[in-house]
């Protein structure tokens, strides 16, 4: 199946929920930098970025950073698109369980 964090950015940029969804365990977490849950399980997680991809469809991300180490990634994003004409930036440290995501905090 490959790498799921890259699976997860092709997926992301092609505005893809199913094949994005596919990437992350039944029970992802995705948290913020200080712990908090943005969303908890596969049905809420699906529900935010089918409703994100929907807002923003021009939305793309590029990597400026990535390392690996262990069952651990961390990419340094950076995201344009938006409608607003902003750009953003963002820390990723995803955390894999063989070949999904099981874990996402955002910096």
């Amino acid at each position: 199946m490959g790498d799921p964090v890259e699976r997860q950015l092709e997926a992301y940029n092609a505005r893809n929920v199913t094949a994005f969804v596919a990437c992350y365990t039944e029970d992802v977490l995705v948290e913020t930098g200080d712990g908090k849950a943005i969303c908890r399980g596969a049905e809420a997680f699906r529900a935010r970025y089918a409703d994100a991809f929907s807002r923003e469809p021009n939305v793309r991300c590029t990597i400026s950073h990535r390392i690996r180490h262990g069952a651990y990634v961390v990419d340094h994003e950076y995201l344009e698109g938006y409608r607003d004409g902003s750009t953003r930036e963002a820390v990723a440290i995803y955390r894999l369980a063989g070949d999904l995501i099981e874990h996402v905090r955002f910096l």
